[in-house]
């Protein structure tokens, strides 16, 4: 490979040095023409950011996108077909290696086909049966993972025999709430009766798909015990994996247990979620007012906590061997510390749960670390290509989800701003600058545009999936994060380690003195006038064009990375001009929402589950809570359905009853129904045909007609939402904790 690689840099080389007399030499600047010269120049610098070794950061996004696409197909592709088209892609980049302009744009061929490749294997090598019905199910197996909620618990059982009231494919693992404090231990063989739904598909057009993050996780269905559960003796041998999760959930439950014996309350819920990775209630008003303050990415195990905690170790160990003038003399006691720090890096990622974000920490952190240990440099754009390409490549259905997205973006932005050079970087030779130094001025001001270069990178995809910005996160980030990362961090990693010896005591307490102090400025934060910034959804466009935005900013190198600011400033006029629905339909058909005369969403009727009107007042960026009265303000109902009015004065009809079908067809412009309709109908129809086929669906009035989009368009056939859906309606509620929650989707850092 090294004499392709010599003949593509002198290939490129020759390439650049004529475009540079091209620029310079063919005519004076003077003379050539401004459109002329610029056009010259541009080409200098396309050429100058394709240069041996420049393209390597563009080859996860390159892959990501091959996933991205893979995810818009409405029916799924053939494995087969992707792999051929993936291999015709890095032969055509192989063929084109020595090409200054076409290697570089079969190499983004090669890398989105592939992309596209492995994401459809990872679909076919997860292939597992999903319900299609609700049912009542007697199920045994294997609880895999046991989390801890605010009203109940919730376990994954893996199946082991399960008999189901419908001729349905039985699924192989499925997740069930139970009642709080009777959730068995991992590994443990039980059984009980369980009411079993669907994974839940999305609540609105472009909302998230449950359904499609369970399906990756092999689950086939959700939903809620009845009755006890029983233990029992395990008829076969559990395996390897489940023996090894059973270990770690038992370290993690002892940690846990001891936390909370010194730390009730919500301090001990977040030193354990710091620790252990456990999501353990946390009370709604901290909760909240984390995530508004935009401290809620320290509940969530990532990268700052990796970088913390390997960080600790590497100084304690190196500092530890450095009292040795000896040993530290002749033996290379950083490289000692460095594997030292990767061995406890590794241990916390199994501790941890292993989420998506902590391995993307990891990988980057085991790289910065070996490189330590070979003595090569380490914070560059390679260790987080490499990182990116890891996650992506085992866990492809991760480019969808928001952790990953804020990740890496964050991440990204600081290398970019850590490459391109940044104020703290600055000299300090001068008297002012000694005295700005001595007085942590610089760490100061690392942290301000640390914090503030982080929050812009991920403001987009907080929107986009939270509707929601964080005005203060950079004051919230500046008072918190020094006492994490002095105070929090640091006695939590020696409580662990003084656990064993029963003195670990004190140091959960001042944990939880500084938990209480970032708990305080949460609070106080959130307190403050516009903290709480909302925001309409928006579609996908926008946010790939963010991303590119993004993209352009941190990996281009010539002036040229300045159109990135472009592309973010139109992203930003794109989401603001996304218009707004007028009606609102679950996938279930049992609930409606409506634009009223105030341009706000009233809700026409609701089942007891309120999680789609939580998703839908969150999405049209309307603060409201689903108990607010005026949600139901200007609705009319009775015993046969309700009416509310449009902004233009025109009826849209909920009908309970099939009677009512006649009337409401002949004076509302729009009919929906949990039922379905028995004659024809004038007026748009949304019935259990309707919305058992398309999944939730969006009505919006352009002037002369009802532009509908829908979750599930016609033809939509994927593993995780098989055709047209005929799901009955359950009689039996879908337990509040056997829905995602927030924490479902938190991001990482």
């Amino acid at each position: 490979m090294a004499e392709p690689n010599r003949s593509r840099a002198r290939a490129w080389a020759a390439e650049l040095d004529a475009a540079r007399q091209r620029a310079g030499l063919a005519l004076p600047d003077r003379l050539a023409g401004p459109a002329e010269h610029l056009h010259r120049l541009v080409s200098q610098w396309a050429l100058a950011e394709v240069a041996p070794g420049r393209l390597m950061p563009w080859l996860p996004v390159g892959f990501g996108f091959g996933i991205a696409l893979y995810f818009t197909a409405d029916r799924e592709p053939a494995w087969w077909a992707a792999s051929a088209l993936a291999l015709v892609g890095i032969a055509v980049a192989y063929a084109a290696r020595r090409s200054v302009v076409g290697f570089p744009l079969a190499l983004g061929f090669a890398t989105i086909t592939s992309g596209f490749a492995v994401a459809t294997v990872q679909t076919a090598r997860v292939a597992h049966p999903v319900l299609a019905f609700p049912a009542t199910a007697t199920v045994s197996g294997f609880v895999e993972v046991r989390e801890e909620r605010a009203r109940s618990d919730r376990v994954t059982v893996r199946v082991d025999h399960i008999e189901l009231t419908r001729r349905d494919p039985a699924p192989a693992r499925i997740r069930v709430a139970v009642r709080k404090g009777t959730a068995p231990d991992v590994g443990s063989y039980v059984a009980f009766k369980a009411r079993l739904t669907p994974p839940l598909a999305p609540l609105r057009p472009g909302g998230y798909d449950f359904a499609r993050a369970m399906y990756f996780q092999r689950i086939g269905a959700s939903g809620y015990a009845l009755g006890k559960i029983k233990v029992l003796a395990a008829p076969v041998a559990s395996s390897t994996w489940l023996r090894y999760a059973a270990v770690i959930d038992a370290i993690r439950g002892a940690i846990d247990k001891r936390i909370r014996a010194v730390l009730p309350g919500d301090e001990g819920s977040i030193a354990s979620a710091l620790i252990t990775g456990k999501n353990d209630p946390i009370s709604a008003p901290v909760y909240d007012a984390m995530f508004i303050s935009s401290l809620g990415h320290v509940l969530s195990i990532s990268g700052y906590h990796m970088a913390v905690v390997a960080g600790i170790v590497f100084f304690l160990i190196r500092a530890g061997f450095a009292l040795i003038p000896s040993l530290a003399s002749r033996h290379p006691i950083k490289k000692w510390a460095a594997a030292g720090a990767l061995v406890t890096a590794a241990f916390y990622l199994l501790l941890s749960g292993a989420e998506v974000a902590t391995q993307r920490s990891y990988i980057m952190i085991a790289i910065v670390l070996i490189g330590i240990m070979f003595d090569r440099p380490t914070l560059t754009f390679r260790t987080i290509t490499v990182a990116a390409l890891v996650v992506l490549l085992f866990a492809p259905e991760a480019v969808v989800h928001p952790s990953f997205q804020m990740s890496f973006a964050a991440t990204l932005a600081l290398i970019a701003a850590y490459q391109h050079g940044l104020p703290w970087r600055a000299d300090a030779d001068t008297s002012l600058g000694a005295r700005v130094a001595l007085w942590g001025g610089r760490e100061v001001a690392a942290l301000v545009l640390a914090s503030l270069v982080a929050g812009l990178a991920t403001t987009p995809y907080a929107a986009y999936h939270f509707h929601r910005l964080a005005p203060y996160g950079v004051l919230a980030n500046l008072l918190a994060m020094p006492v994490v990362s002095a105070l929090v961090m640091p006695m939590g990693i020696v409580g662990v380690l003084a656990m064993p010896f029963g003195f670990d005591a004190p140091f959960w307490r001042l944990m939880g003195h500084g938990i209480e102090w970032m708990d305080s400025v949460a609070l106080w934060v959130t307190s403050l006038p516009g903290a709480v910034g909302h925001i309409h959804a928006f579609g996908t466009g926008p946010l790939l064009l963010a991303t590119a935005g993004l993209l352009l900013l941190c990996l281009l190198r010539t002036p040229l990375r300045w159109s990135g600011a472009v592309v973010a400033l139109i992203a930003s006029l794109y989401a603001a001009d996304t218009p707004q629905p007028d009606v609102l339909v679950p996938g279930d058909g049992q609930a409606a929402a409506i634009r009223g005369p105030d341009g706000r969403l009233v809700v026409l009727a609701s089942a007891r589950d309120t999680f789609s009107v939580k998703e839908w007042l969150a999405a049209d960026a309307d603060a409201r809570g689903v108990k607010d009265r005026g949600l139901r303000e200007g609705m009319r109902c009775d015993a046969i359905g309700c009416i509310g009015h449009l902004a233009d004065g025109r009826l849209v009809s909920f009908v309970t009853s099939i009677e009512a079908f006649g009337e409401d067809c002949r004076r509302a412009a729009v009919v929906v129904s949990p039922r379905q309709a028995q004659l024809p109908c004038a007026a748009k129809l949304i019935d259990r045909n309707v919305w058992r086929a398309r999944g939730a669906i969006a009505l919006r009035w352009d002037g002369h007609r009802f532009v509908e989009t829908d979750a599930r368009p016609a033809g939509y056939d994927r593993p995780w939402a098989h055709g047209p859906r005929a799901t009955r309606i359950s009689r039996h509620p879908v337990a509040p904790d056997a829905t995602p929650r927030q924490q479902d989707l938190k991001a990482g850092d």
